[in-house]
């Protein structure tokens, strides 16, 4: 009896998602990237989505105000990340990837950032979103010291097309996407570090066919704009240490993407690390813990380590 009782017990537990047995703060604040209405082409009327099923469960959508959930850590180790879920531009994963993501990253010390941005299928011009995070991380390392961060250690992390996303903020910081004013327009928009897991990399072929690349450039996008958006055409000398983690298997995202940058990244002179598991799919955001995908967390964290963003435990 009490066997069986411990066999359920430990399959209950194997169907709890990583991030619930995380002992993260909670979000309890958010801020907003804009004072008043978003700078750019589009509106959105009516209230936010949250998707009830399937792929889309915990997925939001419809997204009028764009802005960040902050997530304050019990014990602070002075480093940020920025982190964006995926869904190809037209949903944010927030329940099975930037939210357990989060979770876990502000159990460990960090300052969590947790992005909610715009969506050209909500009627948004398709540059909206990478304004939406340049804005975020101009907003956090201005405000670094309010948060106990260090400005010179705020760092990115994306999932699939949030992935697409943070690499863009990462290797494009610069781009004029927009004419700010204000306090925030007055740091840089390049983050310290970038984690990018299963990203959407390049929109040419044969990796044309994400919902990201329709998203961004249309079915019919020329080779100007397939090449302008793509990661790989930026990922140069001066890009920061990036990280990558993918799953051989996985039939949205090919581990091509990953590999494509890690050494178009290498071949430039930059930092960059590659984890390539043989198995997991699309979507795992922390992994289940009986999949060897699910190591990841660990392994950004020595990574971390080792480039002195985050000091070892016990030190």
């Amino acid at each position: 009896m009490i066997r069986g009782l411990a066999l359920a017990l430990a399959a209950v537990l194997a169907l709890v998602a990583p991030a619930a047995l995380v002992a993260g703060e909670q979000p309890r604040e958010e801020i907003r990237l804009w004072p008043s209405t978003p700078l750019g082409n589009g509106k959105v009327e009516g209230p936010e989505k949250i998707g009830t099923e399937g792929a889309g469960l915990g997925a939001v959508s419809n997204i009028a105000t764009p802005r960040m959930r902050v997530w304050r850590p019990a014990v602070p180790n002075g480093a940020a990340v920025l982190v964006a879920g995926g869904g190809g531009y037209f949903r944010i994963q927030l329940k099975k990837e930037s939210t357990p993501a989060a979770g876990w990253l502000a159990a460990q010390g960090f300052t969590v950032f947790e992005l909610i941005y715009r969506l050209p299928n909500d009627g948004w011009d398709a540059a909206a979103p990478f304004m939406d995070a340049q804005r975020a991380m101009k907003i956090i390392r201005t405000r670094a010291g309010e948060f106990g961060v260090d400005p010179k250690r705020i760092g990115i992390m994306g999932f699939s097309a949030g992935g697409h996303l943070a690499g863009f903020t990462a290797y494009q910081p610069d781009r004029a996407l927009y004419e700010g004013k204000d306090r925030f327009e007055a740091v840089s928009a390049r983050p310290d570090f970038a984690v990018l897991l299963f990203p959407v990399v390049t929109l040419r072929k044969p990796y044309d066919t994400t919902r990201t690349r329709r998203e961004i450039v249309g079915e019919k996008a020329s080779e100007k704009a397939e090449i302008a958006w793509s990661l790989d055409t930026y990922a140069g000398k001066d890009a920061p240490p990036t990280i990558i983690f993918a799953a051989a298997d996985d039939p949205t995202t090919p581990p091509g993407h990953g590999i494509l940058l890690f050494q178009t990244l290498v071949a430039a002179g930059a930092s960059a690390e590659l984890h390539l598991f043989r198995d997991g799919g699309h979507g795992w955001g922390l992994g289940r813990p009986e999949q060897v995908i699910s190591q990841w967390p660990g392994l950004f964290t020595h990574w971390a380590q080792s480039l002195q963003i985050i000091e070892k435990r016990g030190e």
